[in-house]
């Protein structure tokens, strides 16, 4: 691909408008930076695109947005009229350039005939993927770049169940997308096409919520004096957490300075909860009002962190993994409890997150079914399950701060999930307990798991093609053990096979994906995959011990084999 002559082609077009001729007009003499930005398309995927904002094919802009949602337009029109008067629904968050792309958004469908809804204010992941199923419309699109730092900015497409688009529909899309010219898209922001969202889906939305409450009584006791610290970093999850608590009756004091709309995210280094430094302002309040716990979510609320006091009294950050068991094993407990466990309940985590869920799912009776990452499985599953009645969904996670309780949405839900902690915090302070004192009988009971991502930064115009050549790598090569750890079996998940240590091959049922998974002896596993979203090789670590200081003496040794291996795919 010739970047300079894209670049020159870029320049020279009328439609690239004035601050998009300026921004590439500095940066003229450096080469380096035009191959990055024309050397290379940017990739839409089945999570749509994602990238840093800029003008260029590589990166996110206004133009960029522009020909994927005419791709997106060519796909609904071929399903019909009644899909292009059904419409899509346009949502986005408090970033960078997030309203334009969606008015944008919403412009470019309105040309092509289609009806396009669009929010008025911001408004997060999970109330666009209800909206879709509320307003039953053909599709839906987020503009978001989730917890990515403030740099970068993304473009999510929903299909009509409100989960992220099938991979099916996607490779449509991504056809009509490749059909279409750069700067050649035309858009009417002012057409009688674009429609606003109804006031009334907000209200209805967290009383869908209110409706998954499981300790009422508990919240009823303590709601009303329990010390819950919330901030929003900035993101749009402001209105919708704090309304669902306040409508449940739990004290809610916010970070008033990160309640603010801010594009740069000044407060944070990043907008990522699963950090511990992100909440360290929510924190500081909590220390200052004695409160209880910590939430913080990321700016398109679909993911929670949050953190509780430990056995002295000081906060500690929960790893994604770790407020998944605490709210599988809260749920579990409380549908238990009240004899509303279904009979054919299960539950659905990717296949990096913690090992210690099949656990709690035996332990109950309660089916456990893993997916690829990415949240959208889960809601595949959930839709096969209303069609085939084999199972009831009860809940879903990601090791990635990832939660959801219901089928209202079709994602990551952290309003959803900040109502289901603030109410397990009642439950278990009406019982005279403390959530950290919760997890340390879960991890006496069924044994302590150490759960770990780490991710290696790439960069360049190579970065996706030198992640995936390193995981191709893992599948030549035979491992027989990880630390003098012995290796079960090997699942290569782009071929969805397993193979045993002693050779032996099954098929898996599970779509695939570029990944190398590794089960060790115990049950732990050690998996590599690249990242879907950021240039990231991402390895995962899920180490079972007899305690917390015998998992990480041993981590040390696995994090050094596992360095090992993945320099000698390397050379």
């Amino acid at each position: 691909m010739d970047y300079m002559q894209n670049y020159q082609t870029w320049l020279q077009n009328p439609n690239l408008g004035e601050e998009g001729r300026a921004e590439l007009q500095s940066i003229a003499g450096n080469e380096k930076e035009i191959e990055y930005r024309f050397g290379g398309e940017m990739e839409f995927g089945t999570a749509g695109m994602r990238g840093i904002i800029a003008y260029g094919m590589n990166v996110m802009n206004v133009h960029t947005v522009m020909r994927a949602t005419q791709g997106l337009a060519e796909w609904v029109k071929t399903l019909g009229k009644d899909a292009m008067e059904r419409g899509v629904v346009v949502s986005y968050d408090t970033r960078r350039k997030s309203e334009e792309f969606a008015k944008a958004t919403a412009g470019v469908l309105a040309k092509n005939g289609i009806k396009a809804y669009l929010f008025s204010e911001v408004h997060p992941v999970p109330m666009l993927s209800y909206a879709v199923r509320y307003l039953k419309t053909i599709a839906g699109v987020m503009i978001t770049a989730s917890h990515n730092p403030k740099e970068y900015n993304g473009y999510k497409v929903y299909g009509e169940d409100g989960a992220q688009m099938s991979p099916e529909d996607t490779a449509k899309v991504v056809a009509y997308i490749q059909k279409t010219p750069y700067l050649s898209v035309q858009a009417d922001e002012n057409s009688p096409l674009i429609l606003s969202v109804p006031e009334s889906l907000d209200g209805d939305y967290i009383e869908e919520l209110s409706k998954l409450t499981l300790s009422k009584k508990a919240v009823e006791k303590c709601g009303a004096d329990l010390k819950l610290v919330y901030t929003p970093i900035h993101g749009s999850g402001y209105v919708p957490v704090t309304s669902i608590l306040k409508k449940l009756g739990i004290n809610v004091t916010v970070v008033e300075e990160q309640a603010v709309k801010d594009t740069e995210f000044s407060t944070v280094k990043v907008p990522n909860p699963e950090f511990k430094e992100t909440l360290s302002m929510g924190i500081a309040l909590a220390n200052k009002i004695n409160a209880d716990v910590v939430f913080g979510t990321d700016p398109d609320s679909d993911r929670l962190g949050v953190a509780i006091k430990d056995e002295k009294g000081e906060f500690v950050a929960l790893s994604g993994n770790q407020v998944g068991i605490l709210l599988l094993d809260y749920i579990l407990t409380r549908l238990s409890e009240d004899g509303t466990m279904p009979k054919n309940a299960a539950v659905v985590k990717s296949f990096v997150t913690t090992g210690m869920a099949k656990a709690l799912c035996d332990d109950y009776g309660v089916t456990l079914y893993e997916t690829p990452v990415g949240f959208k499985f889960i809601g595949e599953k959930i839709k096969q399950w209303e069609k085939d009645g084999k199972h009831t969904y009860i809940f879903g996670f990601e090791e990635s701060c990832g939660y959801l309780r219901g089928t209202h949405a079709r994602d990551k839900d952290a309003v959803v999930a900040s109502m289901l902690c603030a109410e397990m915090v009642c439950y278990y302070v009406s019982i005279g307990k403390t959530v950290f004192a919760r997890l340390q009988e879960i991890y006496a009971k069924y044994g302590y798991v150490l759960d770990l991502n780490v991710s290696i930064q790439y960069s360049g115009l190579n970065a996706m093609k030198e992640m995936n050549a390193v995981v191709d790598g893992l599948k030549t090569v035979k491992v027989d053990e990880l630390a003098g750890i012995k290796v079960k079996a090997t699942r290569d998940y782009s071929a969805a096979k397993c193979t045993a240590a002693d050779g032996t091959v099954t098929e898996m049922d599970i779509p695939k994906c570029n990944c190398v998974y590794y089960e060790l002896d115990g049950g732990s596993f050690v998996c590599v995959r690249p990242s879907g979203t950021e240039p990231k090789l991402k390895i995962y670590y899920s180490l079972k011990a007899k305690d917390e200081a015998a998992a990480n003496a041993k981590l040390v040794e696995l994090k050094a084999a596992v360095g090992s291996l993945l320099e000698s795919v390397k050379s």
